[in-house]
């Protein structure tokens, strides 16, 4: 669910995630400061009035003096729910204010010549869960040297309602915050798209009859050129295999053309009258010759779509170079004398490869040799370890061939040279064939021609010989 979601509403929650976390850290922070800088201010204000109590005391003549004006130290607590209480040392208060009647924690006066500090205050808790400060002092009386103990607390009745108010301002900033950082976040990142959104829309107008168009690269964004770059060579890729199989069909669609042609005119012409057993038996092999042909193409044209889509199972066999090529060799050896070629072997080393697509590739080469090579030469059958790994090479003296035709030798139905004899594969597959069965061996094949004409194809399988 969360993965199907729109990528603007997720990276907005996502924004709006983390500006919660901070801004509620952030708000979280402020009041712990303002609380504890809260209690700090009436805990210096609880001790400034004591010692204050205390040098009254000690201007003071007597206690009676005291006891006569009690209010006077009423109106010098902090609020009316604070507590100020005078007593001598184990004995009952004799002025006590104490609104809320709450009882003194456990305390120790402090000293006559010690200052009061903030280590002197105690905890204490009102019944209503409010947080009071107690503090209590030893205090001379001046004219009779009579010692009191100061028992003062401080109620922060004000300070809660203060924290109170200042804690649901802080979750409602943060809400707020939260809200408009959403909001906003939510805007830029719909603006920011808007690139990604104009690709889209350009990469929407590609069609088979309309694949020249390419993203724009140089106004996309920094983060977006090498997307647009990958897909713009993705495009490039698909337009290369999209012409190379328009082609493929047009050349299918040409030479299966020929010999469909030839089986239609044939019983076209021999259905135009009664003929004799003998003829048409002469049709019938005529157009059995062509059905060979179809069925040639078909099994080629198949062999090559399993090698394209990885369909090949190859069940690697070691095999002895020297024996395989001599029986190749014997095997075109009839074919070759026919036009005066000689056949030659210079081969050693074994190799691991597939048995039958190994012979059907050298095949396939020494078959285009010999059907290439000047009449009286010798076609070179040559196989040698090297450190890229095996190299298998045929070499026929032919005549020269332009680099631009080297270049498509191995496309499927290119052909050099029109001609045709009834020992070669004429339906322009033999070489796509061996390229295909070096891919799906991991390995090469490729083609140079001298200025002389020597030609030379070769075909490199990986790895070392393969063990004896």
């Amino acid at each position: 669910m969360w993965r199907s979601q729109s990528l603007t509403a997720r990276v907005t929650f996502l924004f709006a995630l983390i500006a919660c976390a901070v801004v509620t850290s952030l708000g979280m922070y402020l009041y712990s400061s303002t609380r504890q800088a809260l209690e700090t201010r009436a805990d210096y204000s609880l001790i400034g009035r004591v010692e204050h109590f205390r040098r009254l005391l000690h201007d003071l003549y007597n206690v009676k003096q005291m006891e006569d004006r009690p209010a006077l130290f009423e109106t010098m607590l902090g609020s009316e729910q604070d507590v100020l209480m005078f007593a001598y040392p184990g004995q009952a208060p004799f002025v006590r204010v104490n609104p809320d009647n709450m009882t003194a924690p456990s305390m120790t006066p402090q000293n006559l010549n010690q200052p009061l500090t903030l280590a002197a205050l105690r905890p204490g808790q009102r019944t209503d869960g409010v947080r009071v400060r107690w503090v209590s002092a030893l205090a001379e009386i001046g004219s009779d040297g009579s010692t009191v103990v100061i028992t003062g607390a401080h109620v922060m009745t004000q300070e809660s309602h203060i924290l109170a108010r200042y804690y649901w301002q802080v979750i409602a900033a943060a809400a707020v915050s939260v809200l408009l950082t959403a909001l906003l976040g939510f805007l830029v990142l719909k603006r920011g798209f808007l690139p990604l959104t104009a690709m889209a829309a350009r990469a929407a107008e590609v069609s088979p009859t309309n694949i020249a168009i390419r993203l724009q690269e140089a106004d996309a964004p920094q983060e977006l050129r090498r997307l647009a770059a990958s897909f713009n060579a993705m495009l490039d890729r698909l337009a290369d295999g999209y012409e190379h199989l328009s082609q493929f069909s047009a050349d299918l669609a040409h030479e299966i053309r020929t010999p469909i042609g030839a089986l239609m005119g044939q019983t076209q012409v021999t259905l135009g009258q009664v003929r004799n057993a003998a003829e048409y038996q002469q049709v019938l092999e005529s157009n059995l010759e062509e059905l060979q042909r179809l069925s040639r193409i078909v099994e080629n044209i198949l062999f090559l779509a399993h090698a394209d889509h990885a369909g090949l199972v190859v069940e690697k066999a070691p095999l002895v170079l020297a024996d395989e090529l001599h029986k190749i060799a014997d095997y075109f050896e009839g074919v070759a004398e026919e036009r005066g070629i000689r056949l030659e072997v210079d081969a050693s080393g074994k190799l691991q490869a597939s048995p039958v697509m190994w012979r059907r590739a050298v095949s396939n080469l020494v078959v285009n040799a010999v059907r290439y090579a000047a009449p009286g030469s010798t076609v070179r059958l040559r196989a040698r370890q090297q450190a890229q790994g095996m190299r298998i090479e045929v070499e026929n003296q032919g005549d020269p061939i332009p680099q631009e035709q080297l270049d498509r030798l191995f496309d499927r139905f290119y052909r050099g040279d029109k001609s045709r004899s009834e020992y070669t594969e004429s339906n322009g597959l033999g070489l796509a064939i061996v390229r295909a069965i070096m891919l799906v061996h991991g390995g090469s094949a490729d083609v140079a021609c001298s200025r002389e004409g020597l030609i030379c194809f070769s075909l490199v399988f990986p790895g070392g010989a393969a063990d004896a």
